[in-house]
């Protein structure tokens, strides 16, 4: 049964009772949209546009074909697509048809998605034949004798190879089942369940599984449609790989006003500012590397953007020169940051009208409910301005690991607070500042230095592109700080620059990295979303 490991029905109930938690599902929804907006577009990408009543269609038909293949309650189906209408439909035929969805990277190969299907034995998956010239079925007849749980795969897309079912001609043909409406009413997972477990960012091994309740899920989304003042007038992009959280804008708070979804299949600045300026985009959630290549594409000012309104930025540290770079190139738009992670899901968020200060250099106050507190080493909360461990709690939050009670009671304490792993302190007015990742401080000598603090100055520079700071071991200090950099084309950087432009900002010498490393790219984790300081570690350690 796909019901929340860490909620008890005691608490669901009183949950319920007092308002916190609702009884709407999205597929009601998404029917609700059919019947009120029919002919208005519900999603699109860049070949298929869909108004809400043939979503409908499109949703119903898949839900019951999966059901016709005698594909049971809670079954998982693994769904590996790119940014496409397809992907968007087939979140809400599992949900309708009772089943769970695992939404994962397209990047992924062959032993990340056996890992994914033997770990949750998932019964279906759906993919593309071929996306940007790798054969994903191929891929899936390499591993599927090592998968006795696989009995279905179905292909996106109008040629399908032998072997798969094509999900294009699912959805056109007749149900075998007539009173197939009172079927899905039926099987349709309840609000107080999940039917979306969503892959972690895999920073510390192999991702876990954030379990998402559909009444959690709705909570967080209905305090993003507030907060951003969402209508059915906007049209909400989804940018941003399939498996990120931040999608969650397009994917959830989007239905709840019936605004337009459009989907890009592929990122790249020029595809997206296309697509903005084509379908008149006014909100979209990025990751601050896709807000800075649009920041630095070349033609940005070859493109009406002007009916942007806010960029939604999370998944890592926005620099606070980009926000300020980002809010005098888009004139008419406001940068919000929001700050959470699988598992909390639900966090912190800047406000459309909070001040530029609150803008530009936090990412905000708790919102739908959720509760903050910074604690030291014993647990004990630290004073307002210190540095502390960032511990969330609220209605929106995850219900625990998939299958995975032990990383479960690792992540949550007792009584429901959610280790981030993240530091930060509280501004004078209760705004989160993040200052870095706990596993990334490095101590040298006895001092604390906060990587984030250093990149973001180190960012500010002309040349830097990228920059990552590191602790690599040393036999005096402990550990002292490498700062590793991607530099723009044309440009040069030397220890003595950086030397020199970090002692212009003003900061303890100490801090100023004592090495330097030039490199083509930073490594990242798998959603291409964080830099993979772990692997960048030890390849720097591993050089010397």
């Amino acid at each position: 049964m796909a019901k929340p490991t860490r909620f008890t029905t005691a608490l669901i109930d009183e949950n319920i009772r007092n308002g916190v938690w609702e009884l709407t599902t999205f597929a009601e929804i998404w029917d609700r949209n059919a019947r009120e907006f029919p002919d208005k577009e519900a999603v699109v990408d860049s070949s298929k546009r869909v108004t809400w009543s043939q979503a409908k269609h499109w949703i119903d038909r898949l839900a019951l074909s999966f059901l016709e293949m005698g594909m049971g309650k809670d079954e998982v189906v693994v769904i590996q697509l790119p940014n496409t209408v397809e992907l968007c439909l087939a979140r809400v035929a599992c949900e309708k048809a009772g089943l769970v969805f695992l939404p994962i990277l397209r990047s992924y190969r062959h032993q990340e998605v056996k890992q994914f299907l033997s770990m949750t034995r998932a019964a279906a998956i759906i993919i593309p034949w071929r996306f940007r010239g790798f054969d994903y079925f191929k891929m899936i007849q390499d591993i599927r004798p090592h998968l006795p749980d696989l009995r279905h795969v179905l292909v996106v897309g109008d040629e399908v190879p032998e072997g798969a079912l094509s999900v294009e001609r699912i959805v056109r043909s007749e149900p075998v089942n007539r009173d197939g409406a009172s079927q899905l009413e039926r099987t349709r997972c309840p609000a107080t369940e999940f039917s979306m477990i969503l892959p972690t960012s895999g920073t510390t091994g192999f991702p876990r599984l954030g379990e998402n309740p559909i009444m959690v899920i709705m909570v967080r989304e209905k305090a993003c449609v507030k907060n951003l003042k969402l209508t059915a007038d906007d049209v909400v992009g989804i940018f941003s790989p399939a498996a990120g959280g931040s999608n969650g804008r397009g994917y959830y708070a989007a239905p709840l006003v019936a605004a337009k979804i459009v989907m890009l299949e592929r990122w790249e600045p020029d595809k997206a500012l296309q697509l903005i300026q084509k379908e008149r985009v006014t909100v979209v959630p990025l990751v601050p590397t896709q807000l800075i290549q649009i920041l630095n594409y070349p033609g940005l000012d070859t493109y009406d953007l002007s009916s942007l309104r806010v960029i939604v930025c999370m998944g890592a540290a926005l620099p606070f020169h980009i926000v300020e770079k980002a809010e005098k190139k888009l004139v008419n738009c406001r940068i919000i940051q929001q700050y959470s992670s699988v598992g909390c899901s639900i966090g912190c968020t800047v406000l459309l009208n909070d001040d530029r200060q609150t803008r530009l250099f936090t990412v905000g106050k708790p919102y739908g409910g959720a509760r903050l507190k910074l604690v030291d080493e014993n647990g004990e909360e630290v004073p307002k301005g210190e540095v502390g461990e960032i511990m969330l709690k609220g209605p929106g939050g995850d219900s625990g690991y998939y299958k995975d009670p032990e990383a479960t009671r690792q992540a949550w304490t007792g009584d429901g607070w959610f280790r981030m792993g993240d530091l930060g302190k509280l501004d004078q007015r209760g705004n989160l500042i993040i200052v870095g990742r706990k596993k990334d401080v490095i101590i040298r000598g006895g001092q604390n230095i906060f990587p984030t603090e250093i990149e973001n100055l180190l960012l500010t520079h002309p040349a830097v592109s990228e920059a990552a700071v590191i602790g690599v071991p040393d036999s005096i200090m402990g550990e002292r700080a490498c700062a590793c950099f991607v530099l723009k084309p044309g440009t040069g950087f030397t220890r003595e620059e950086m030397i020199s432009f970090l002692s212009g900002k003003e900061i303890a010498s100490y801090k100023i990295p004592e090495q330097i490393k030039i490199l083509e790219a930073l490594p990242k984790v798998a959603d291409g979303q964080k830099v993979d300081k772990k692997a960048l570690g030890e390849a720097i350690i591993g050089s010397e």
